[in-house]
């Protein structure tokens, strides 16, 4: 069977990990923690992130990049999106032009605003690139709960591959030749996700979170058609899909941190409380600042971005939105309908 390297041992790593290993593949799982790793090889189990999952002894455990990387078909980025330029350029010298890149990490840099796909072209020129996204929480998909998600690539072939690679009997995997589009609405939904959890927070209710959820797909879709993303990609599981698993699980840490700051907790205490990375806190950022770069209206973005980084009172951003002029909601949802009243 393929080779397959996973850069990454966080919760989603290590889930695909073992969902790869129990498919029969060989996976060399690199993390940087030392303790970490020596934790994971005498118990099998990574407390840290998936505490109660047994990890299969055909995934081995590495801080050995060159090992990770080396002779594999395939080479899964887990990374944080913040931290996937770094693991990239450091092991560019290891990566052959033949092996496949399928990223699952979901965010926006933030000093270029680059997709990770963008990154990857930057950096590795040569390698052939598949985004894996859509609702799939580590935390089930380690329990073999029912999952089913999206690989998207501008090659045919390499998302069939790639397909085939992950599929499995409770894991269903669609392909889709939209790759900016997949990539913004796995990164997006994130952002909407604090504004969802915020607003649990507050103690609004389900409606208010209907209503966010709702225009806050119609945000996600803007801002990826003007980037070059397929409008009805946002309708499907990399979309739609996914912010909703993210906007209403406990799973989910935007959510959870969302609450907390709804409930008054500072943003470093938010982060710290959840204890892990909160991928929608830089994406937030990214966004607002895309949505200034290609003139997108993008009202939630902003609340949320002046929340989290002007210390607005989150009281006031509702206030703001619930006040905005009026609007047609038609002329948002449908991209070629001709309104006549």
């Amino acid at each position: 069977m393929d080779k397959i390297g996973m850069i990454g041992g966080g919760s989603w790593g290590t889930a695909l990990a073992i969902l790869l290993s129990k498919k029969g593949y060989n996976v060399d799982l690199w993390l940087r923690n030392q303790k970490q790793i020596d934790e994971i090889r005498l118990t099998r189990e990574n407390v840290k992130y998936l505490p109660g999952v047994i990890i299969p002894t055909n995934v081995n455990v590495t801080n050995d990049l060159e090992k990770t990387i080396s002779n594999k078909d395939v080479i899964v980025i887990s990374v944080p999106s913040h931290g996937v330029r770094e693991v990239l350029t450091e092991g560019k010298k290891y990566i052959k032009p033949n092996q496949l890149i399928v990223n699952v990490a979901k965010g926006i840099e933030n000093e270029s605003l680059m997709t990770v796909s963008q990154i990857v072209k930057e950096v590795l020129p040569e390698n052939k690139y598949a985004m894996l996204s859509g609702p799939s929480h580590a935390e089930e998909v380690a329990r073999d709960l029912p999952t089913t998600v999206v690989v998207a690539s501008s090659d045919r072939q390499v998302a069939e591959y790639t397909q085939d690679t992950f599929m499995a009997p409770k894991f269903r995997v669609y392909t889709n030749p939209d790759v900016i589009g997949v990539e913004l609405g796995g990164a997006l939904k994130n952002v909407i996700a604090l504004g969802a959890g915020i607003s649990d927070g507050l103690g609004y209710g389900d409606n208010t979170k209907a209503a966010l959820m709702t225009r806050g797909s119609i945000e996600m879709a803007r801002l990826g058609v003007k980037m070059g993303g397929n409008y009805e990609t946002f309708a499907g599981l990399a979309g739609i899909g996914d912010l909703i698993v993210t906007c209403t699980s406990m799973h989910s840490r935007n959510r959870r941190a969302g609450i907390l700051i709804g409930q008054g907790e500072t943003l470093e205490n938010a982060i710290s409380k959840v204890g892990m990375v909160v991928e929608g806190i830089r994406t937030t950022k990214s966004a607002y600042e895309l949505s200034q770069k290609y003139e997108v209206v993008m009202p939630i973005t902003q609340e949320i971005y002046q929340v989290l980084y002007s210390a607005k009172d989150v009281k006031n951003s509702v206030v703001n939105l619930m006040l905005r002029d009026r609007k047609h909601e038609m002329e948002d949802i449908s991209q070629n309908l001709d309104i006549n009243w």
